[in-house]
């Protein structure tokens, strides 16, 4: 498996963080099409790279099941709780970055068409 893909290993996943999801959610229900194990790397992929849902990568199955895993686990708390679960049991590292973007440089080039209100009169104007 590609590490950039799964960035968390199988053994990891079955001991320290499938209980922690298996014990917010109820076994009712159809069985799952889309593995736990893909549904949280799919999850981590998207957070860390910013893509869209719908530009997941097809190994991680079909992106609406996994946004809709990923929207009713976020109401209900259940990503907040294994990730700060992890964290206390060391397991994991949570960098938080808050960006105010009025403070960040761009090029010239990089800000966009001038836009506003074209003024009566102007050059080239009827």
């Amino acid at each position: 498996m590609d590490k950039r893909l799964y960035p968390v290993s199988v053994n990891l996943f079955e001991s320290e963080i499938k209980p922690l999801i298996e014990k917010c959610y109820s076994a009712a229900g159809r069985p799952q099409k889309v593995s736990d194990y893909q549904v949280f790397n799919a999850i981590l992929y998207v957070l860390r790279t910013g893509v869209p849902w719908r530009d997941l990568p097809k190994c991680y199955g079909y992106w609406h099941t996994v946004y809709l895993r990923f929207n009713k686990g976020s109401k209900r708390g259940v990503w907040r709780y294994v990730l700060t679960t992890l964290q206390q049991r060391k397991k994991l590292t949570l960098n938080v970055v808050l960006a105010d973007s009025t403070t960040f440089k761009v090029h010239r080039h990089g800000g966009g068409q001038k836009g506003g209100t074209a003024v009566e009169g102007g050059i080239g104007q009827a």
